[in-house]
């Protein structure tokens, strides 16, 4: 049998080495990415977690690209209406700059990112379910050094979220009630046997199984909304993914009722042949700063119910189609990308929120504080309808050249910056012909759109006069401006990885011969 030779961009060197075992194995992009995340949500303290939710692009050769939707629901199905806004308060810390976000049980939503990983897998993956997984049991059991991302999260969190719940205290702190630091290796109690049931009968067992019977029996106790009946009606959807065509490539990324992949699809829609040449003049950066004002200025993100984020989400790509300017008006992601040799892509993105301090006992995983993120929330903690897919910046994407077939899987962290990161640095690759590791280094901005608006740029990026808006200049390479991974294969010279020097990730490819 052939083994895939793959390239991969992940958080940490094991995940990025789970990956390309993987495809030694047998496995292809889409395997190794499946286990790059799984082992990313085992060893990134704060920063993902298997109670994680997110979404999966990929395309295999020859086929179309496809986007499976694993994000998370509002959960409380069943509960009368006094059990809402129960199990909930809000923390405010220093981490970047500043946070609000709520915790406690009931700021769990329903996790969807283990059945979007299981359902990936059964649509396109080659080496066997319990392989993909293997990678993550063995980190978890046999402990890990905590990354320079979480023990730099952990030093702002570790009290205020990971410290009012018990099991989830002691991971965090050593025997002294110290935090640990980066480098303290970490074992997590039980969470390698849930994952070894995991791999034995798939991600079903959260959603309805003995992972799943632990959860919501700790739910229960504690004023959490999540349970059994949210559990057990959870799917992972699959939807087509949203595709632009531009420059002889064809990017597929997350389609609605997500805004992450509009936003992206929508600024590339208006900046088609900008840049024109290597990286951004003084005009283009006009118009750059224009086209992000005015697509996130339609603040989608806002909008609570996933048919008006669709219909809205349409209706902005109809008006930026026509490239006319005039009709428009968190810490805790993680991505991987990974390509192969026989041109599949395949580009995933979890998140868990800040999270939210809860440990369930039992089963080793930390669940999200999605419920929590106030920027997805506008109506507050317990706003919407049970079953309502929350909005998200997310937008892992894909793309292929139609020249040569050369294929690209591209991501990024970093809250609403992932749709700006993720446009630069694709514009700049496709458009300005940069190479790929200089169009992810490219000093990057950011239109900031709240109460007012703002243009965040780090330092080494000189800006025009004349833009109308107020700026804010940031250190280089920033890791407020996301965190870009990105794999690439053409078939004349091969594979390549590159990571972002504005986060801590790592890259691996499989060796040549």
């Amino acid at each position: 049998m052939h083994a895939s030779k793959v390239a991969v961009a992940a958080p940490n060197a094991a995940a990025a080495e789970a990956g390309v075992r993987l495809a030694a194995e047998g496995g292809n992009a889409v395997d190794a990415a499946i286990a790059a995340t799984l082992v990313t949500m085992v060893n990134e303290i704060g920063v993902v977690s298997p109670g994680a939710g997110g979404f999966v692009t990929f395309q295999e050769a020859g086929r179309e690209a496809i986007t499976i939707d694993g994000w998370v629901e509002m959960p409380g199905r069943g509960l009368p209406p006094e059990r809402f806004n129960r199990g909930v308060w809000d923390i405010t810390g220093e981490y970047g700059g500043g946070m609000t976000t709520t915790v406690g049980h009931g700021s769990v939503a329903t996790p969807g990112g283990l059945k979007a990983l299981d359902l990936a897998h059964q649509r396109s993956g080659k080496a066997p379910w319990s392989e993909v997984v293997r990678p993550a049991i063995e980190v978890a059991r046999k402990g890990f050094p905590l990354s320079p991302t979480s023990g730099y999260y952990l030093a702002f969190a570790h009290d205020v979220i990971f410290g009012w719940h018990e099991p989830s205290r002691a991971v965090v702190h050593d025997a002294d009630g110290v935090v640990i630091q980066a480098g303290s290796i970490v074992v997590i109690p039980e969470l390698a046997e849930a994952l070894e049931l995991i791999a034995q009968v798939g991600a079903e067992t959260v959603y309805t199984g003995e992972l799943a019977e632990l959860i919501t029996r700790d739910m229960v106790a504690n004023d959490g909304i999540l349970t059994a009946e949210d559990l057990a009606a959870y799917e992972a959807v699959v939807r087509p993914a949203l595709t632009v065509r531009q420059s002889g490539w064809r990017l597929a990324t997350n389609p609605p009722p997500a805004v992450g992949g509009v936003a992206v699809a929508a600024m590339l829609a208006l900046l088609v042949g900008i840049p024109a040449d290597g990286g951004w003049n003084p005009a283009e950066l006009v118009r750059l700063v224009a086209v992000q004002h005015a697509v996130l200025g339609r603040r989608l993100a806002e909008l609570p119910e996933e048919d008006v984020r669709r219909l809205a989400g349409q209706k902005l790509l109809d008006l930026a189609s026509s490239g006319d300017l005039r009709a428009l008006g968190s810490p805790s992601t993680a991505t991987v990308s990974v390509v192969d040799d026989a041109g599949d892509a395949c580009a995933i993105t979890v998140s868990s929120g800040y999270g939210s301090g809860v440990l369930a006992p039992g089963t080793g995983l930390w669940l999200n504080n999605a419920l929590g993120e106030q920027e997805l929330l506008y109506g507050g903690v317990h706003s919407l309808a049970p079953g309502t897919r929350l909005t998200s910046n997310m937008a892992p994407s894909v793309a292929r050249r139609d020249s040569d077939g050369a294929v690209l899987a591209i991501g990024s962290p970093g809250s609403d910056r992932i749709p700006t990161a993720l446009a630069q640095v694709y514009a700049l690759f496709t458009h300005g012909g940069l190479p790929l590791a200089e169009a992810v280094r490219y000093p990057r901005l950011h239109v900031r759109v709240r109460e007012d608006v703002t243009v965040d740029h780090e330092e080494d990026l000189t800006l025009p006069d004349g833009l109308g808006l107020p700026t804010r200049a940031m250190e280089a390479h920033a890791m407020y401006f996301g965190g870009v991974a990105a794999a690439f294969w053409d078939p004349a010279n091969g594979l390549l990885a590159v990571g972002d020097p504005r986060r801590t990730g790592a890259i691996s490819v499989s060796p040549t011969g």
